[in-house]
């Protein structure tokens, strides 16, 4: 299994061909099935795919995390170069979507006109299926553990009024090989361990090998501020630790605070999701 990552907030120094948005795009390969998982804010995903020798044009599905711009916002270009892959996305109201800070609300969902205008290439799915094989789309989360405090901050509109997302639009996928599962998420808004536990629920006999993903852990962007206290957030790094024995690959919204906290607890397992590296799971 391997996975490439196309779009990631930061491009790491000396990679100027490339290009950073905030947002997430990750290339996966498994046993022949080229996987696109999220395309960024915009088209730079492709643009970065071109510069990697990547043909999206030759992409089997695409998966959407959520219905967020800086996951989905690449999917009008995606449509574009690709003519045939369908893209996998969770059953949910087509709503508009909101970020709420002082002084500040403004719109983060994706261009819902897509949905419609391309409804021959979307796929909603109303409970967990296995797409093709090795790849199963997970949509219940649980609620074991505490949902990322940042939550709080987005909404949906509903009925003309804006009220608490529930993230009923969230999915996880899991992707098997003969190793064992790699937990991939977008955002995590329903909980890293949360999404890790329904991914072992669904699987208990197999092992997790690597956890891929954002986590939702920043507070403030401008201010890079963490989300929970210092100790909530080591709590969470020693969970992941207790579940999965390989790399943990994590970036996008978890923030850079955030991760040096997980730093200090998974040591060298955690990596960061650094624009155009290839790495075999």
């Amino acid at each position: 299994m391997r996975m490439t990552v196309l779009i990631e907030n930061d491009a790491p120094s000396g990679c100027a061909e490339l290009t950073a948005e905030f947002g997430l795009s990750l290339l996966f390969e498994l046993a022949g099935t080229r996987i696109l998982f999220d395309t960024g804010a915009s088209g730079f995903f492709a643009d970065n795919a071109a510069r990697l020798g990547v043909e999206i044009a030759g992409v089997d599905l695409a998966v959407l995390s959520h219905q967020h711009f800086d996951h989905g916002g690449g999917l009008a270009r995606f449509l574009e170069l690709n003519d045939h892959a369908p893209v996998y996305l969770r059953r949910a109201e087509h709503a508009d979507r909101y970020s709420s800070f002082p002084g500040s609300t403004r719109p983060i969902g994706i261009d819902l006109g897509l949905l419609d205008r391309s409804s021959e290439r979307f796929v909603e799915l109303e409970k967990t299926t296995e797409v093709t094989p090795g790849v199963t789309l997970v949509t219940e989360a649980g609620s074991r553990h505490r949902r990322p405090p940042g939550n709080d901050r987005l909404l949906v509109e509903r009925g003309g009024r804006l009220v608490a997302d529930e993230f009923d639009h969230e999915l996880t996928m899991v992707l098997h090989d003969d190793d064992g599962m790699v937990v991939v998420t977008g955002c995590s808004h329903g909980g890293v361990l949360n999404m890790i536990d329904a991914a072992a629920d669904r699987f208990p006999d197999r092992p997790l090998k690597a956890v891929v993903g954002g986590f939702h852990l920043i507070g403030l962007p401008a201010a890079d501020s963490m989300a929970l206290s210092r100790p909530e957030v080591e709590d969470i790094g020693r969970a992941i630790r207790s579940r999965c024995d390989g790399p943990v690959f994590t970036g996008h919204c978890t923030g850079h605070t955030a991760f040096g906290v997980l730093r200090g607890v998974l040591g060298d397992q955690l990596r960061h999701l650094s624009i155009g590296t290839t790495t075999e799971l």
